[in-house]
């Protein structure tokens, strides 16, 4: 896996490096140094798991053959592509959310001097991805597929922000509108497709494979997606740091339906919402639908 993770990081260099080359506008050295610095900032520093996911699916639909060098440069490229798309949504999901951490670090949009230029720089990252795919896939006959599965993804996506935008907005009136079906719709959206669907769905396309021919591997994947964020959310709140890495903050960081409707927040009402969740006894809750799901 580290040799993996390295070569795959030497992809997003040379792709950088592509970008910031691009013939299609002609560059100053503070146009080229700011791109540098958002890229580097905000695309490679997380795990990695949906790129490197590519790569993977790309081996088993190859059944244990040897990747060429091609075949390993082509899956990681597609691999840095759902990568750029994550760094779009999360660069301008903080500045909807007011977010002030992400990965560890301040949010892009907070660091000085960046502010609301983050808006564009979204812009800039979502657009890089067709510049990657037109360097690197204008010639093979899925070219077309990629194009209408990135545009797909990326629709179902904002589409589950924006459910989750306005039902925060609704929900200050109306707690009801806080539903299991309407949360399940939102973590389908927002996270399954691109999280978990999106690089099984490159490397079928790159395997020459029909995607209109493997709906219950969607269906199965989308599943997946919405137990992980469901168990996601589970760990942040009881899950020990010691055993999930990191101490959870969905609450203070308002990724809370409840947290959203009490106002400012303090310790005190961090606390009255954990003992909420002992109360309703979800723990049990999640175990049930835990069994249900495996």
């Amino acid at each position: 896996m580290a040799d993996l993770k390295s070569t795959f990081l030497n992809v997003y260099s040379v792709l950088k490096k592509e970008l910031l080359e691009d013939p299609a506008f002609e560059w100053s050295p503070d146009s080229r140094d700011w791109v540098e610095r958002m890229l580097d900032y905000n695309v490679p520093g997380g795990k990695l798991n949906r790129g490197l996911s590519v790569i993977d699916s790309y081996k088993y639909l190859k059944e244990g053959k040897e990747l060429t060098e091609d075949e390993i440069f082509l899956t990681s490229a597609l691999g840095w592509c759902i990568e750029w798309l994550q760094a779009y949504f999360l660069v301008l999901d903080d500045i909807m959310d007011s977010s002030h951490t992400r990965r560890g670090q301040p949010c892009w949009f907070r660091l000085p001097k960046v502010g609301l230029i983050a808006t564009n720089d979204g812009v800039l990252l979502r657009n890089h991805i067709p510049r990657i795919l037109k360097n690197h896939f204008r010639d093979k006959t899925y070219y077309v597929d990629l194009l209408d599965l990135f545009n797909e993804v990326e629709f179902q996506t904002a589409s589950g922000q924006m459910i989750d935008l306005i039902t925060t907005l609704e929900g200050e009136k109306d707690l009801s509108k806080y539903t299991l079906s309407l949360h399940r719709r939102i973590v389908q959206y927002k996270t399954a497709y691109y999280s978990f669907y999106l690089p099984v769905a490159c490397a079928l396309l790159m395997a020459g494979e029909n995607l209109d021919k493997h709906v219950d591997v969607k269906n199965i994947l989308v599943e997946m997606g919405t137990y992980f964020q469901v168990q996601d959310d589970y760990l942040d709140c009881f899950g020990a740091p010691e055993t999930i890495g990191k101490i959870g903050t969905d609450i203070e960081d308002f990724k809370n339906y409840y947290m959203k409707t009490m106002g400012k927040l303090t310790p005190a009402n961090v606390a009255k919402v954990k003992a909420l969740y002992h109360e309703l006894n979800l723990k049990g809750v999640f175990a049930e639908y835990e069994s249900k799901e495996l």
